[in-house]
């Protein structure tokens, strides 16, 4: 170790140094250390690579190799390659074998056919086992595929030579059957076993005996039904007992496919069954299918597999179930017959211990049934709330004879709409008490409140009640969801609101029809609304629509009394001004702002029904800038007061314009005395406002259109007014040191000044000769010339003197 460590671990020496001196000592030694230690790993590092270097020659074939230089990857693997050969030449040799047989076969007799091909199908057949036996599993399969399509030419080629008369459907029959028994033998043989392919294609073959069987008898579309039906039933009961993969696909795959025809034609038998004999017959088909799907949903291991098939089973149940009372009960019953089917399926279920997926499937199921009876009943209820829009092309034409005409203006009525709303309310009871999973509850209410207001709605129409009576029950239904809205739990009551305005707009095109029936409506809704905005949550949208009824009856009222459009616009600015005391009212900010918003929209409406007679239209104004100003007065609506001045100014104009008054000054004036006062106002409380913020725009509302006139008036009466108004607005802006009245005064006032002596200056200039002009203005050049210094002083301090002021 270094001399400044052995001296600090030393004892029993006398001189030791300093803290600070021993402690820079020791990073020195370190850095020192840390050097050297650098050093010795570069060295290293160059002797490595000159041992590499040196040893590469020597071992050429330890040199790395560069990925370009590899071998090439193999696109396909071994397995693959075998395989598309296998099939390849097993396609060929079943080509070749087809060739022979349709081609070939009449330059043979009947011994040679025969022993051609039964000597090269048992060949087909038997290779196999040897290749078994040697571990060529793949090539065993394609040779047995060859083995598989030999038999079905040679039961083909039998039908050709021996058997041409007999029937070819039933020989198909008899040869399908033929053929799964002997593929199946084939296959479950101790030496062929381990072949996949036997077993899968005699379930592909065992699809069509009995289905051909039928067909070759004449059988009626039934018996093909319960023959398809009867095939998927095997099909399932052998899908649920073997353990093969592959003969559990091709017998599920043929289950739904026979099976999935079998219903089809059994709905379409039940469907057009003209009887109850015939609905029976079809019941029973579809009932059989139910049984085959909930026997494989009882016995099945995938739960979402076991899941469809119990939706499937617990529809095919119901369409059993109703397949006769369908014939029997008149045609408006046969939807809540297949519903209450529905809902007894889903008690059923319930009641039974029953496999998970099998009661769920059952309730799906009853779900599917009411929500198709829900879809049946939806055409009724869209022509019950839209159909009344008819109205508004028919306004006061005349009062219907009953609720059903109220509602059917431009549709026919339909024909099996009686049972809708019974429909609507068994769904609405099964949802309010049948739904019991907490996450489910909730939105269930929210369906039974909606179906329960959809049933009562229908109930006038299709009960055919008197106008009078269809339109209070619509009434009595708008207050039931208003009340609704405003006691039922916080997740109903936005659903109950939407409900009841929607009830208020059916009943508002409803009254549409007569004209005392419009105006007691639009009254009662008018106090409904209002009376419910008070001191509730939901007031920020029943105040707004309580206004656009208010609205609506006075627009109403004022066309029952014959007045004029401009006229009637006197009665609906009550509603604005209603709204604008209403406002400054304390209530939640939400609701003042829609009110307000409301307010705005119904003095708009004013102002389009006045727009049609000027004197009116100033009148209305002039209220609409009222009602602004006194909103303008309450906190944190200052920005209104703009809206009432425009408004006033609006009015100003359109009076002036009724007078046919075509001076500018008369409409800009009343622009720019407010306007220069609220400038000076505000001058006064900030002296930094600059006078071009505080008068800039009041005097040119009025200078500038003047000025205009002024250069187009023939007169010398307006350019001397102007003139002297722009002689005192600069006067008065050196005076005070502003700004905006000297700039805006001095232009107003040179161009007043040069439009009036330009007369005088053409005529001058057409009395000097010509070369006078040309001369006087070079004359004017030198002097300019000859003062330009003087001039840019001169400039310099106004300049100046405009900068110091403000």
């Amino acid at each position: 170790m270094s001399g400044a460590v052995t001296r600090a671990t030393l004892p029993a020496m006398t001189h030791l140094p300093p803290p600070a001196e021993e402690l820079r000592l020791l990073d020195a030694e370190l850095r020192q250390l840390d050097a050297r230690r650098a050093q010795l790993l570069t060295r290293r590092a160059w002797l490595v690579a000159a041992l590499r270097q040196t040893a590469q020659p020597s071992r050429p074939w330890a040199q790395p190799r560069t990925p370009s230089a590899g071998a090439p990857r193999p696109e396909a693997a071994a397995p693959s390659v075998q395989n598309v050969l296998l099939v390849l030449g097993g396609v060929l040799l079943t080509l070749a074998a087809a060739v022979f047989t349709l081609v070939s076969w009449g330059h043979m007799g009947i011994t040679g056919r025969a022993l051609v091909l039964g000597a090269v199908t048992l060949t087909a057949l038997a290779v196999p086992v040897p290749l078994l036996g040697r571990g060529l599993r793949s090539t065993a399969e394609a040779v047995a595929g060859l083995g598989l399509a030999l038999t079905v030419l040679d039961a083909y080629a039998l039908h050709a030579a021996a058997l041409a008369g007999t029937d070819g459907t039933g020989y198909a029959a008899a040869a399908t059957a033929a053929l799964a028994a002997v593929w199946a033998a084939y296959g479950l043989l101790p030496v062929t076993a381990a072949l996949r392919l036997p077993l899968p294609a005699a379930v592909a073959a065992a699809q069509f005996p009995l289905l051909l069987g039928v067909l070759a008898a004449g059988a009626e579309p039934s018996v093909i039904a319960a023959a398809l039906l009867v095939t998927a039933g095997l099909d399932t009961v052998v899908a649920l007992r073997v353990r093969g993969a592959s003969v559990r696909i091709a017998t599920v795959v043929g289950a739904y496919a026979t099976g999935g025809c079998g219903v089809l034609v059994a709905g379409w038998l039940s469907w057009t069954a003209d009887g109850p004999g015939a609905a029976s017959r079809a019941g029973a088909l579809l009932l059989l299918a139910a049984g085959i799907a909930l026997a494989a949903a009882w016995r099945g291991t995938g739960a979402a597999h076991s899941l469809g098939l119990s939706i499937a089973s617990g529809l095919l149940a119901v369409g059993a179930a109703g397949a006769v009372p369908r014939t029997v009960v008149p045609s408006a019953w046969v939807v809540p017959v297949h519903l209450a089917l529905g809902v007894a399926l889903s008690a059923v279920l319930r009641a039974g211990r029953l496999p998970r997926a099998v009661r769920h499937g059952g309730v799906w199921a009853s779900a599917a049934v009411q929500g198709l009876a829900l879809l049946w009943t939806l055409p009724v209820l869209a022509l019950v709330v839209l159909g009344p829009a008819g109205w508004l092309g028919r306004v006061w034409s005349g009062a219907p004879s009953d609720a059903r005409a109220a509602v059917a203006v431009d549709a026919p009525w339909p024909p099996d709409a009686a049972t809708a709303p019974v429909v609507l309310l068994v769904v609405a009871a099964v949802l309010a008490r049948v739904v019991r999973v907490e996450q489910w509850r909730a939105r269930a209410r929210l369906g039974a409140l909606g179906l329960l207001w959809a049933a009562a709605l229908l109930l006038p129409a299709v009960l055919t009640v008197p106008y009078a009576a269809g339109a209070a029950v619509l009434a009595v239904l708008t207050a039931a969801a208003l009340y609704t809205a405003r006691t039922a739990w916080a997740e109903a009551r936005i659903t109950a609101l939407v409900l009841a305005l929607v009830t208020a707009v059916d009943l508002t095109l409803v009254s549409l029809a007569s004209r005392s029936a419009t105006l007691i409506v639009l009254s009662v809704l008018t106090a409904l609304l209002a009376a419910f905005s008070w001191r509730t949550e939901l007031a920020f949208c029943t105040a707004p629509a309580a206004l656009v009824y208010a609205a609506a009856l006075a627009s109403a009222a004022g066309a029952a009394a014959d007045w004029p459009p401009a006229r009637t616009a006197l009665l609906v600015l009550a509603v604005p001004a209603a709204a604008a005391l209403l406002a400054a009212r304390p209530a939640e900010p939400r609701t003042v702002v829609a009110v307000e918003i409301t307010a705005a929209a119904t003095g708009l409406l004013a102002v389009g029904l006045a727009a049609t007679d000027p004197p009116l239209l100033a009148v209305v104004l002039a209220l609409c800038g009222v009602i602004a100003a006194g909103t303008a007065l309450r906190p944190g609506r200052r920005p209104v007061g703009y809206a009432a001045t425009a408004l006033f100014v609006l009015a100003a104009w359109v009076r002036l314009a009724a007078w046919d008054v075509s001076a500018p000054e008369a409409y800009t004036l009343p622009v720019t005395v407010p306007a220069l006062l609220v400038g000076a106002l505000r001058r006064r409380r900030d002296p930094r406002v600059t006078s071009w913020t505080a008068y800039g725009a009041g005097l040119a509302a009025t200078l500038l259109p003047s000025l205009v006139a002024a250069w187009g008036d023939p007169h010398w009466t307006r350019p001397l007014l102007l003139g002297a108004a722009a002689l005192a607005v600069t006067l008065l802006g050196a005076r005070h040191h502003l700004k905006a009245p000297l700039v805006l005064g001095g232009a107003v006032l040179t161009l007043v000044t040069l439009h009036e002596l330009a007369p005088y200056v053409v005529q001058v200039t057409g009395a000097l000769p010509r070369w006078a002009p040309p001369a006087l203005a070079g004359l004017l050049l030198l002097a300019l010339g000859a003062t330009y210094e003087q001039r840019l002083r001169d400039v310099r301090r106004v300049r100046e003197v405009l900068g110091r002021m403000s």
